[in-house]
């Protein structure tokens, strides 16, 4: 088998395993009444505190009309607020509340147990391998 065609293997390997961590989260989050966005979002403030949509939107990768709704969700769930900047009227910051914050306390410790599962086959050095490999793709 030529380099071309083991690229092309791995990249299938990847997008399947991608596909597979996919619907995993998608259903682990489900339990909880959120969608990914939605917990993607939760989650980044949860761990970075208050930010801008645009740096949610970049950090998320989410089209910023995507981020407008999926706050908007949220806010209607009281998990996050809006913060209108006072300097820059033009920013608006986004952070959770404690009802978010009380959630992501609950979900978060078990959404993490499960995505550590998926990878429990593999060893820690396993893990820190495919995380630079994967690293080097990019």
């Amino acid at each position: 088998m030529n380099r071309k065609e083991k690229s092309l293997q791995a990249l299938i390997g990847i997008l399947r395993t991608s596909s597979t961590l996919e619907q995993i989260v998608r259903k682990d989050v489900a339990c909880y009444g959120l969608n990914m966005t939605e917990f993607s979002v939760l989650e980044l403030l949860y761990h970075k505190g208050r930010q801008t949509t645009q740096t949610i939107k970049n950090k998320i990768l989410i089209a910023s009309s995507s981020t407008t709704y999926v706050v908007d969700q949220l806010e209607k769930k009281e998990h996050v607020r809006r913060d209108i900047c006072q300097e820059d009227k033009r920013v608006t910051y986004v952070e959770i509340t404690e009802s978010g914050k009380a959630l992501m306390d609950e979900i978060f410790p078990l959404h993490a147990k499960k995505i550590e599962t998926c990878f429990g086959k593999l060893t820690e050095d396993e893990l820190v391998q495919l995380k630079e490999l994967l690293k080097k793709v990019r």
